[in-house]
């Protein structure tokens, strides 16, 4: 006997089956349409006329946008975009007037590697010890651009030096401190923008500038690049006495007579005389050591320089200018009675300028190169600038001691090219050379202060150097420096450099 409740369930399954089946027969009726063959064919039957049809309509539409875009395109650009808006109009009407612009980029980079056979403190009654030493010293890295506008007469320079591989905070041992360990910011030596002036020209021989610039005093105004002297080092003469090329900021007036003389005449803030010692006389006054450049004592320099020979270039220059008020704070200044204590300096200053003069030449002819100077400095009431910076803080990070009356330098350097001689190109350099540095940064001292023989030296220098293009360059030389008296040991340093000048 067959169940009555059985029935209802065998009922389930054929309700649900053709939802089940529905995906199947639709992929199967989908697989029958790709196989067969499209509308149009022989074997196509009346069933598949729809899709034949939506296909055909679709390969049309296909071909009718495929022409549209080659009429186009055999027209020119279609109507929408027929032309420059105004924008693109203006912007190319802008570039059109906009005055030509020169741009120029150049720099030097230098590397020095030294050995030294004594002892870096100088300070002993004998001189320096006896020592085995060597040196290394990613010297400097200087970048230039220069800008100009020829349709107006305008140009730009900017320089910017990087010593001693970068920027922060270094300890320093003082030995004229009394071998004292001193704190340097990289800020007064590490970074520097050593020029940024703009120069407008003046028909074809007068220029003004205005900015930072060279101080137009020495050999280092024209030839500080490291392929323009001879040895390892600039002069060590001249570095002595004054700053070591020597920027400073104000205006400048260029005078180039067609006869062959260079005129040039500057004005500039002063030197600050708290950096004035017995070991750097002035050179320490560069104002390095904060953010602003005091101006207040100005300075003014005179240069004249003969370049109607070819390859060689003599002249002489003049510095003139006070340092009083160019102090951090207003110390050096006269005493009265009745001053006004609303007032600084009251009874006004005491009077410590700089008086600075140099011969110097330059030759560059055929083989031989060379260079000379002689430079003297005077600074007046030098006991009283003495007087004061024996009393300066110890935080201003300067030497503190008494400053000479007067300074002398004197150096020079010759050199011949051998390289033809040993059957090399014309981009080759090889250049034996000789040298020799004086100074004495208390020389004629007055009669109070003690005329020290160490501060008076002399150094001999011989050595090669080798240059290819002009770029790139190699020096080696040896130096022997002795004092001012046989009391003091000699000193000597065998100095290799390298690095590119572009």
């Amino acid at each position: 006997m067959r169940s009555t409740t059985s029935t209802p369930l065998l009922l389930v399954p054929l309700l649900f089956a053709p939802l089940l089946l529905t995906p199947v027969t639709a992929r199967a009726a989908r697989g029958r349409i790709e196989d067969e063959p499209r509308a149009g064919s022989s074997e196509a039957g009346p069933s598949d006329a729809p899709v034949a049809h939506a296909e055909e309509e679709h390969v049309t539409r296909q071909e009718a946008k495929k022409e549209e875009r080659e009429e186009r395109e055999e027209h020119g650009r279609p109507a929408e975009a027929h032309g420059p808006t105004k924008k693109e109009e203006g912007k190319a009407e802008e570039e059109k007037h906009r005055p030509r612009l020169d741009l120029e980029f150049g720099g030097y980079g230098e590397l020095q590697f030294g050995y030294f056979n004594y002892g870096e403190n100088q300070n002993r009654a004998g001189g320096s010890q006896k020592d085995s030493r060597l040196q290394f010293d990613t010297t400097r890295l200087v970048l230039e651009m220069e800008a100009a506008l020829p349709e107006y007469g305008l140009e730009a320079e900017m320089e910017v030096e990087f010593e001693h591989a970068g920027t922060g905070t270094a300890m320093e041992l003082e030995y004229e401190e009394f071998g004292e360990f001193e704190q340097e910011i990289g800020r007064g030596g590490e970074v520097l923008l050593e020029e940024l002036y703009l120069t407008k020209k003046l028909g074809q021989h007068l220029e003004l500038s205005a900015g930072r610039f060279y101080v137009a005093v020495g050999t280092l105004f024209d030839d500080y690049r490291p392929t323009d002297y001879l040895g390892t080092v600039r002069s060590e003469a001249e570095t002595r006495v004054i700053p070591n090329t020597w920027d400073e900021m104000g205006l400048q007036a260029k005078l180039e007579v067609p006869w062959g003389l260079r005129l040039i005449g500057q004005v500039v803030n002063g030197l600050d005389s708290t950096g004035f010692s017995s070991q750097s006389w002035v050179a320490r006054g560069h104002q390095t050591r904060f953010e602003l450049v005091k101006a207040t004592d100005l300075a003014a320099v005179a240069r004249a320089d003969v370049t109607r020979f070819e390859g060689i270039t003599f002249g002489a220059s003049a510095y003139y200018g006070g340092t009083s008020r160019n102090r951090p704070k207003p110390d050096l200044v006269q005493q009265c009675d009745d001053a006004n204590p609303n007032v600084i300096a009251p009874c006004g200053y005491v009077s410590a300028s700089v008086l600075i003069l140099d011969a110097h030449l330059s030759l560059k002819r055929g083989p031989f190169r060379a260079h000379a100077l002689m430079l003297w400095g005077h600074l007046s009431n030098a006991s009283a600038v003495s007087a004061r910076n024996s009393r300066l803080s110890n935080l201003l990070n300067v030497l503190r001691t008494p400053v000479s009356d007067n300074a002398l330098a004197a150096w020079g350097e010759l050199g011949y090219d051998v390289a033809p001689l040993l059957g090399l190109g014309e981009d080759h350099r090889l250049e034996p050379f000789v040298r020799v540095d004086y100074s004495d940064t208390q020389f004629n001292p007055r009669a109070e202060l003690f005329d020290n023989p160490r501060f008076e030296r002399t150094t001999y220098t011989v050595g090669a150097g080798y240059t290819l293009a002009g770029i790139a360059f190699a020096k080696l030389d040896f130096a022997h420096r002795r004092m001012g008296s046989s009391d003091f040991r000699p000193e000597n340093t065998l100095r290799l450099s390298t690095g590119f000048v572009y």
